[in-house]
């Protein structure tokens, strides 16, 4: 089965700006294969790179008295005082979540959970619906 011809239409269905598929084309010298279309349309999506929601991200605080946990880790969390801490979690699973929301959700939802465990904490709530 042939690959198919890699454009900027679907580049574009994968979730790339033109400017990042003209970024790709400049990274690598030339024109990307279909597999690495693919690749980047990955690393460079919502999920992986927060390309969207960075932005906001930036304006929480990543370090300070309270911070014990900023970004880079499973979750974040601060110190809430009497040797007590708050850890939180977003998940972005976008994608499945449109194609599939029930199992989309759930995904996001698993992972919520298991950042949460991994910093040593105990969820006592969750603001993630599965509807």
């Amino acid at each position: 089965m042939a690959e198919p011809k890699v454009t900027l239409d679907l580049a574009r269905g994968l979730g790339l700006t033109a400017e990042e598929y003209d970024r790709i084309i400049a990274r690598l010298g030339r024109e990307p294969t279909y597999t690495e279309l693919g690749l980047f349309s990955a690393l460079w999506s919502e999920h992986c790179a927060y390309k969207h929601s960075r932005v906001f991200l930036r304006r929480l605080p990543q370090s300070g008295a309270h911070v014990l946990q900023g970004p880079g880790e499973n979750a974040g969390a601060i110190d809430i005082g009497d040797g007590w801490a708050a850890v939180f979690k977003i998940e972005s699973h976008n994608h499945p979540s449109f194609i599939e929301p029930f199992q989309g959700a759930a995904t996001g939802v698993g992972g919520i959970l298991r950042d949460i465990f991994t910093m040593g904490a105990r969820p006592i709530a969750l603001f993630d619906s599965l509807r």
